[in-house]
């Protein structure tokens, strides 16, 4: 449920990281952010299809984001430990869980994950070239575990 910007970047302690967005601003986003700001978050989860879609590279082991509230404020530095592409039906209870929303099975993962990728499914059909095309087992994703690396005080905002 992240999208990582390539592209955008915030100036932290003097250097320009990437900025990693959790959701569409908004209230999901704001639970997301809470989440990793507590240090119940730990992982994450995207289509393959979104980063090719955006023309956006997967994250490394080592890479350094900063995290985007739905103000548009750096609030915190994440640090991915972990990155796997695999299909949707291979991720595990552990990693569900890691996500830090709650979840106790990968059917309550999967069937939140599908809602928010439904809410725009007719843009990667689209992209996709396919109008059929649905999130099934087969689906790559990309299963990234971070660390909180520290919060922001303030939070950081570009002119």
């Amino acid at each position: 449920m992240a999208a990582h910007g390539d592209l955008k970047t915030r100036a932290v302690d003097g250097e320009r990281l990437p900025v990693v967005e959790f959701a569409f601003p908004g209230a999901l986003r704001d639970e997301l952010v809470a989440a990793i700001l507590r240090g119940d978050k730990t992982s994450t989860t995207g289509l393959l299809v979104d980063f090719e879609r955006e023309g956006e590279t997967v994250p490394r082991v080592g890479e350094r984001f900063a995290v985007i509230d739905s103000d548009l404020r750096a609030v915190a530095v994440i640090e991915t430990t972990e990155v796997r592409v695999v299909p949707c039906g291979e991720v595990d209870e552990a990693f569900a869980r890691d996500e830090g929303e709650g979840f106790e099975t990968v059917a309550a993962w999967r069937a939140a994950h599908e809602r928010f990728w439904g809410g725009y499914i007719e843009e990667l059909r689209a992209y996709l070239g396919d109008p059929d095309w649905q999130v099934t087992d087969a689906t790559l994703v990309v299963a990234e575990r971070f660390r909180l690396v520290r919060v922001l005080e303030p939070p950081v905002r570009d002119p």
